[in-house]
């Protein structure tokens, strides 16, 4: 059971081709991917010749010590930061995953969730395949090794095609950098370069935030079903499968990505702004004070104050420095998780309509207790507006969902909803006006499943998988 009553952000991964301070930029790369995984880290680097590696549980500041980094010297790098979808939350399931193979020395780090993997690892286990980690990357890690392809982006090419579900991942070898998404490009994968004085440096990361840290511009994404090779030579590439129908996560955009950067080609602070101007639109109601839930509900809550014409107030105030351990009092405070976090400004809210604006509702708990805490602090009325529609149905793309009779609103009315977490009025933006925020011109298409229960793969399809050579 989670207690912030979120989805969870899946995974950050970054890479790091032909650079005196491989390892460095790594590492800040990596700490601007903090928000998409807190469980563990990792980095391995190459020094031209051989793979070192480094990865423990935590964050990545109190992982990456000086004396660690010194250890990890190279001029090409991956890393990644990790919460747990698939596997369990252990230093065993910790990415990158570095093993000696007969296609040499090969280390991976992967953002997603291969819905076959299961029935492979199976398969694999029967030929005699010995697994060291609960993780589905490893499967992939396997299939390279296995294939009858003579080169390794022969081989990576082969093992991508026999997996099933979303990925987004970079591979480093001692004188290569791989990057590769599925089909469907359901998570993200941005490219870039750091012009330098005689050969550039090439970076790949889940997230252009990434970028901006370490001085690096971006170019491009890495598109559906490529896989790019960065290596002596320069950098090529080639699809090793067709683009499926394109099913990039619209919660990018609603929640997991830091609104500084781009996603999918897309601004994601452009998007959550006209969230909250299509919510304006959609269902207004007369108010006093626009109120965020922080962090991840102040765009939104920015656009619904200027559609609106309704003043914009940090009503809450979230403490940042809330560690991972804390002493709780004996005598049990009602509320107590939630108000470690938030806290409300009395002398704002006392007397007024407050419009509370959060980006999700996923099982309702603590909902109901910023509401009960912005009712004590005096408002005189409470109304919820959220931004994107009702989550009914779990995802199976790469985040941690909890199941669907854990999801309230696949099992209450709206009605019912509004009336569990106690508001005056409770109201989600539309699908149709979350995929517009998200697309103005409706060029992108955007998996959605998580609230319509359409998926867009088999979640198992095992006939798709050839038979291992």
């Amino acid at each position: 059971m989670t207690t912030s009553d979120k989805f969870h952000d899946e995974c950050g991964v970054v890479a790091i081709y032909n650079h005196p301070e491989a390892e460095k930029l790594a590492y800040l790369g990596l700490y601007a991917l903090q928000h998409r995984g807190q469980e563990s880290a990792g980095m391995v680097t190459s020094n031209g010749s051989s793979l070192r590696q480094h990865k423990a549980m935590g964050l990545v500041a109190d992982i990456f010590t000086p004396a660690v980094l010194a250890g990890l010297l190279g001029s090409s790098a991956i890393g990644h930061t990790r919460y747990s979808t698939a596997g369990d939350s252990a230093l065993l399931n910790a990415q990158p995953i570095l093993v000696q193979s007969n296609k040499g020395a090969l280390a991976m780090a992967h953002n997603g969730n291969l819905v076959n993997a299961q029935e492979i690892r199976r398969r694999l286990e029967a030929h005699g395949s010995i697994f060291q980690t609960n993780s589905d990357t490893e499967v992939l890690v396997h299939l390279i090794a296995l294939s009858k392809e003579q080169t390794l982006p022969e081989a990576m090419a082969d093992a991508l095609r026999r997996v099933e579900g979303a990925f987004s991942l970079v591979m480093i070898s001692p004188d290569q950098i791989f990057a590769a998404r599925d089909p469907h490009g359901f998570r993200p994968l941005a490219m870039g370069h750091i012009r330098g004085d005689k050969h550039d440096t090439v970076v790949f990361a889940s997230e252009t935030c990434a970028f901006d840290l370490i001085g690096a511009t971006y170019d491009r994404d890495v598109r559906p079903g490529e896989l790019v090779m960065v290596g002596p030579e320069g950098v090529s590439s080639h699809f090793y499968a067709p683009a499926g129908p394109q099913s990039s996560c619209i919660f990018e955009h609603v929640y997991f990505s830091r609104p500084d950067s781009i996603v999918f080609g897309r601004s994601v602070n452009q998007s959550r702004e006209a969230m909250g101007r299509q919510l304006a639109l959609e269902s207004p109601v007369d108010a006093d004070l626009v109120v965020p839930v922080p962090d991840s509900g102040v765009t939104a809550a920015m656009g619904y104050a200027a559609e609106s014409g309704i003043p914009f107030r940090f009503g809450l105030i979230r403490n940042h420095y809330v560690g991972r351990t804390f002493i709780e009092p004996s005598q049990k405070l009602r509320d107590f998780g939630v108000k470690l976090k938030l806290n409300p400004v009395r002398s704002l809210l006392e007397g007024k309509r407050v419009i509370l604006i959060d980006d999700s509702i996923v099982r309702g708990t603590t909902s109901q207790k910023i509401v009960r805490m912005i009712r004590n602090a005096g408002a005189q009325e409470v109304h919820m507006r959220v931004s994107c529609p009702p989550t009914i149905s779990p995802c199976f793309y790469g985040v941690d969902t909890p199941s669907k009779k854990e999801l309230i609103a696949a099992n209450k009315s709206v009605e019912e909803i509004r009336q569990y977490i106690g508001a005056d009025s409770l109201a989600y933006l539309s699908l149709a006006g979350l995929k517009k925020a998200c697309d103005e011109n409706e060029r992108m298409k955007y998996c959605s499943a998580c609230y319509t229960g359409k998926y867009p793969t088999l979640l198992v399809d095992v006939q798709a998988i050839s038979p291992l050579r």
